[in-house]
């Protein structure tokens, strides 16, 4: 049976696979995000622009090439399912940086197009699994950051409306409104200064002990580990994620291009045959006894038949030895008889 004939398609799909997955691949796409935002941040020097404005452009339009060369060859590896190379979103994400330049009303926009060539260096995460996890977790830890914004707005509000009725009359620029007093209760999370203010507050009212303490307790030590349990549960989930992706996505191939199977599909395969192969096996007729005798034997475990057969020659050795003491009692019996 002869081998099936590759098509074009799939031999250059499976060339750009393998010069995706190369290492050196990533390592020079990185290289060339550095170039560029190198290039980009000298161009905020009016001295460099004047210097070396046209070789900067060509160092712009040689990395711009060299991504879209990277982004055709990541095409290229999902050219038997083309739709494989849209699913993914870091692909997406570059395919929108490198085409929007080209709209109609953003390339007549200097702002808008350094903040695309500004976007080119969050293509760097894609390339390192560890910043991928940072990012990812910062994403899926959004919905819990959300709840933990309300719960730091409204012990903000309760402390600032207790603020302003403490220290309103004293301190009118920091606690005159609910605003300016809330504005101060946000800097103070960070407990910078808090020892002037204590010592502010209590010249006031008594109460200022109580009040920055508690707040202390509540706003910078509750709700500071409350915000650090939210963020390391997204990164590791986000880790876990990244671990399911990455056994997916390095696992060995065949010559042929397709996936080894793992090894809790291999031992089902196996599982499979074996029970096939029982199902498969002549069973013994009902009508013949020793055919079912055998196949019982040949069935029987090592260890019992052993045991059978301890206790068979213990038995047949008695037997044996009581058989002629029987018969020689019973032909006295019948000579005396006969005398």
């Amino acid at each position: 049976m002869t081998p099936p004939v590759r098509s074009r398609r799939h031999r250059l799909a499976v060339a750009c696979q393998k010069l995706v997955d190369a290492s050196w691949f990533g390592l020079a796409n990185f290289v060339v995000i550095v170039v560029n935002s190198m290039a980009l941040g000298l161009e905020t020097y009016g001295r460099a622009v004047v210097a070396a404005g046209g070789a900067l452009r060509m160092v712009e339009y040689a990395c711009l090439a060299f991504f879209v060369l990277e982004l055709l060859v990541r095409f290229g590896a999902h050219l038997r399912s083309p739709a494989g190379f849209f699913r993914d979103r870091w692909n997406v994400f570059d395919l929108l940086i490198l085409a929007a330049p080209l709209a109609p009303g953003v390339r007549e926009n200097v702002t808008l197009l350094r903040l695309l060539r500004l976007a080119r260096i969050v293509r760097a995460f894609r390339l390192f699994p560890s910043l991928r996890v940072i990012l990812v977790g910062i994403r899926r830890s959004l919905p819990g950051l959300g709840s933990f914004l309300l719960v730091t707005v409204l012990v903000l509000y309760g402390y600032a409306m207790l603020g302003w009725m403490l220290f309103g009359a004293a301190y009118p620029d920091r606690y005159g409104t609910v605003g300016q007093a809330m504005l101060t209760l946000f800097l103070l999370l960070s407990l910078d200064g808090i020892t002037d203010t204590l010592q502010a507050g209590r010249e006031v009212t008594e109460w200022a002990v109580l009040y920055y303490v508690s707040y202390m307790v509540t706003a910078c030590y509750l709700l500071t580990n409350l915000l650090v349990g939210v963020v390391l549960n997204a990164l590791e989930e986000a880790h876990q994620e990244e671990r399911a992706a990455a056994e997916r996505t390095t696992r060995r191939k065949t010559p042929d291009g397709l996936t080894e199977p793992s090894v809790h599909e291999q031992l089902a395969q196996l599982r499979a045959i074996i029970t096939d192969l029982e199902r498969r096996l002549p069973q013994a007729p009902a009508g013949r006894p020793g055919d079912s005798a055998a196949a019982r034997r040949h069935t029987e475990p090592i260890d019992r038949r052993r045991a059978r057969g301890k206790r068979g020659g213990t038995g047949t050795g008695a037997t044996t030895g009581t058989r002629p003491r029987r018969e020689r009692a019973a032909s006295s019996v019948e000579g005396s008889r006969s005398g």
